[in-house]
């Protein structure tokens, strides 16, 4: 892996599984783990996972706890759905402050040809603080799917809210199309001022 997209030194992660049954205990929450174990051979200390019933006050209090905490990454896991009580993404907006639409958007691309439901996913990614929330959907697959789509950019996504991940990595050898051709008189683009 690149140095630009390696997780930060000390990143900490959290998976909080949304579900009625695996909080009740009546189903194994297999999501949840393998978000977790996927995160730590990312790079992440990754916190045990909280499991909460599909209920927008325990996700809102669950990802508060999260972002007050100071976790890095916060991974849902289920309730991204159409059904009546899938509302994880509704809670994850009245959390964050800005969303990441592109970042959701390859989320739900990323297990599309597989698995064509995967675009009725309706997870969305944003920022609290210096908090990066991402909602995955409840099946081990989609877990999977989305994991290897964070692996390539969640490194450079903490870092840039942390206030480092320049972008000097991506711009070597690029010219500055706004720079001082040097044949001008030096005042700016064109050489007017």
């Amino acid at each position: 892996m690149s140095h630009a997209l390696e997780v930060p030194d000390g990143a900490r992660a959290r998976v909080i599984t949304v579900s009625d049954r695996a909080y009740a205990g009546s189903y194994a929450d297999r999501s949840g783990p393998l978000a977790a174990q996927a995160l730590g051979l990312i790079g992440f200390a990754v916190d045990d996972v909280v499991v909460v019933p599909d209920d927008r006050s325990a996700i809102v209090i669950a990802l508060e706890a999260a972002v007050a905490a100071g976790i890095h990454l916060v991974v849902t896991t289920g309730g991204t759905g159409l059904a009546p009580r899938d509302v994880t993404p509704e809670a994850t907006r009245q959390v964050i402050d800005r969303e990441v639409p592109g970042l959701a958007a390859a989320l739900r691309d990323a297990g599309r040809a597989a698995v064509p439901t995967a675009v009725l996913s309706r997870g969305v990614v944003g920022v609290r603080g210096g908090t990066l929330v991402v909602n995955l959907p409840g099946s081990a697959g989609g877990v999977s799917d989305g994991v290897r789509v964070l692996a390539g950019v969640v490194g450079h996504a903490v870092a840039q809210i942390r206030g480092g991940g320049d972008h000097s990595h991506v711009d070597q050898g690029r010219v500055d199309p706004g720079g001082v051709d040097p044949g001008r008189s030096g005042r700016g683009p064109g050489g007017t001022g």
